[in-house]
C-alpha cells in the first residue's frame, strides 16, 4: 500500500494546542480510494480549458503570521515600544529598507517586490488564514473546514499541470493552516481531487523520501509492471463485451497513476539528492530551506502551485529569539530561490509569494507573563513578497502611518490578493465555479490586480 502522509511535526500556537494530522490514501488497486479514482474524478470534473500563460506559483507560507515591523516594514523613527528591537538596511534598489537580518535579500531586491498595505481586519488565525486562501471571510464558519476552494485547487482546476506526469498542486511538506490539514489549502466543494498533494517528511533528513512514490518493501518498478499486466489479462474478458468505450477511459487514467508512480518525471523532480551540494547548502540545510528548493524542482518539472509550509510565526513573547532563529533561515531561501530561478532561465515563469494571515501588532507587549516581549495579532495592516512571474522587482506598493498601524496609502484586500495571483497566472478572476448545489460561484469576490507590481 502506498500512503500520502502529512508531516509528523507539531506546532505549537497561542491556543496552546498542539496538533499533528494523517492522511492514508492506498493505491494500486487494494484500498478504498486508487489515484486512478482520483484521476477519473478530476476527469470528470468540469474542465474550465488551460490558462493563458505558462506560469507557476510558488507560495511560501509563513503559518502564524510574522512581524512586518520586523520583516519588510521598520519603523525606526517610531517610538521605541514601537520599533522593535532592530533596524532596516538598505538594499541594491535605493529606497528599499528592509530587516537588518535580511543582507541576502537585500542583494537581490531587484528581482522581488513588497506590498505594504494589505489589510484584512481579523485578529484570529482561522478567519484571516481563511480569508487570505479563499478569499471569503465566511464568518461563522467551522474554523476547521473551509467552505470555499483555496487560491491553489482553483489554480490548478483551471490549469491542470504544465506538464504530464507531475501533480499540478502540491504541498511541501504538508498542507497545514494553524494546525488544521489541508485546512484553507484543500479544495471544498471541488473535490478531493483538487487537493494538494502533500510531501510529508523533512526534505532536509537523509533519507527523505516521498512515501507514496516508494513500493513497499520488496515491490520494485518491474514487479509493478508485472502486477499492471497481470490486471491487464484479468480485464481482458470484460473489454470483449465493452460497448460505452468504459474500459478505455478507465486504461488511460490507470495509465496516468502507474505513470505517476513508476514513471521518471515524478521520482526525479521529488528526489532532492539530485541537487548540488553547493546549492542545497545555499538554500540553508533545513526544512524551510530544503522544502523551498524541492519547491523549485517540481515547478521546473511542470507543476503549477506549490506551498511551502514554514510554521512557527506566532510569536507573543520570546519575539527576539524567534525572530534571530527564524529570519536568517527566510533570508537564505527567499534570496536562494531568486537567484537560482533567475540562473536557470525561470525567473518570469515563477512566481514567488512569501507572506503569511496577518501581521503583528506594531507596539511590544510585556510577553503575557510568559517570557520576553512580543507581539499579538494585527489586520489592520500587514506585509507580503511578490517576485517572479512578471512582477517587476524593487518596487514598494502601498504605506502603513509611521507606526505601522493602519494602511495609509493604496489599501490591498486578501481579493485582490487572488486576482494578483490569477493574473500571473493567466487565470480569468471573472471565472465561476460550480458549487455542491450547480450553482455558479465566483473565483474572486470584488478583487483588483495590483497593477503597480507588473
Amino acid at each position: 500500500m502506498f500512503r500520502i502522509e502529512a508531516s509528523r511535526q507539531s506546532s505549537t500556537y497561542c491556543d496552546g494546542m498542539s496538533r499533528r494530522s494523517f492522511l492514508q490514501i492506498g493505491i494500486a488497486g487494494v484500498a478504498n480510494a486508487s489515484l486512478a479514482d482520483v484521476l477519473r474524478a478530476k476527469n470528470a470534473s468540469e474542465r474550465l480549458g488551460h490558462a493563458k500563460k505558462d506560469t507557476s506559483v510558488i507560495l511560501i507560507w509563513l503559518d502564524g503570521g510574522p512581524s512586518h515591523m520586523d520583516l519588510w516594514d521598520m519603523k525606526p523613527d517610531a517610538p521605541a515600544e514601537y520599533r522593535g528591537l532592530w533596524q532596516p538596511i538598505g538594499t541594491n534598489v535605493s529606497g528599499l529598507d528592509i530587516s537588518e537580518f535580511f543582507p541576502k535579500k537585500a542583494r537581490n531586491a531587484d528581482k522581488f517586490s513588497i506590498v505594504r498595505s494589505l489589510c484584512n481586519n481579523q485578529t484570529h488565525h482561522e478567519p484571516a488564514s481563511r480569508q487570505m486562501l479563499t478569499g471569503r471571510d465566511n464568518r461563522g464558519a467551522d474554523n476547521k473546514r473551509a467552505k470555499y476552494p483555496s487560491i491553489g485547487s482553483i489554480a490548478t482546476k483551471v490549469c491542470g499541470s504544465r506538464r504530464p506526469g507531475i501533480p499540478p498542486y502540491i504541498s511541501v511538506p504538508v498542507a497545514s493552516t494553524i494546525g488544521h490539514v489541508p485546512g484553507y489549502l484543500g479544495a471544498s466543494y471541488l473535490g478531493i481531487q483538487h487537493d494538494p498533494f502533500q510531501t510529508g517528511g523533512d526534505p532536509n533528513l537523509a533519507d527523505f523520501k516521498i512515501k507514496n512514490l516508494t513500493p513497499p518493501s520488496g515491490i520494485n518498478v518491474e514487479r509493478l509492471e508485472d502486477r499492471a499486466g497481470l490486471r491487464k489479462q484479468f480485464d481482458n474478458w470484460h473489454r470483449q463485451v465493452d460497448k460505452s468505450n468504459t474500459f478505455a477511459a478507465l486504461d488511460k487514467f490507470d495509465k496516468q497513476a502507474f505513470e505517476l508512480v513508476a514513471g521518471s518525471t515524478a521520482r526525479k523532480a521529488f528526489d532532492i539528492s539530485l541537487e548540488s551540494d553547493r546549492n542545497r547548502d545555499r538554500y540553508g540545510r533545513n526544512s524551510w530551506g530544503q522544502s523551498t528548493l524541492l519547491a523549485r524542482r517540481l515547478v521546473e518539472a511542470g507543476s503549477t502551485f506549490v506551498t511551502v509550509h514554514c510554521g512557527g510565526w506566532d510569536s507573543h513573547w520570546e519575539l527576539e529569539a524567534s525572530m534571530k532563529r527564524q529570519l536568517p533561515q527566510l533570508d537564505s531561501l527567499v534570496s536562494a530561490l531568486f537567484e537560482d530561478l533567475a540562473d536557470r532561465g525561470l525567473l518570469d515563469q515563477v512566481m514567488v509569494v512569501v507572506g503569511g494571515e496577518f501581521g503583528r501588532t506594531p507596539f511590544m507587549n510585556t510577553g503575557h507573563d510568559k517570557g520576553k516581549p512580543g507581539r499579538d495579532h494585527w489586520g489592520n495592516t500587514f506585509s507580503c513578497l511578490f517576485g517572479g512571474g512578471g512582477v517587476q522587482g524593487g518596487q514598494i506598493v502601498g504605506a502603513s502611518n509611521d507606526r505601522g498601524e493602519y494602511v495609509t496609502d493604496r489599501l490591498v484586500t486578501p481579493s485582490d490578493f487572488h486576482a494578483t495571483i490569477y493574473h500571473a497566472l493567466g487565470v480569468d478572476p471573472e471565472i465561476h465555479l460550480l458549487d455542491l448545489a450547480g450553482r455558479p460561484v465566483p473565483a474572486v469576490v470584488d478583487g483588483k490586480v495590483i497593477t503597480e507590481l507588473f
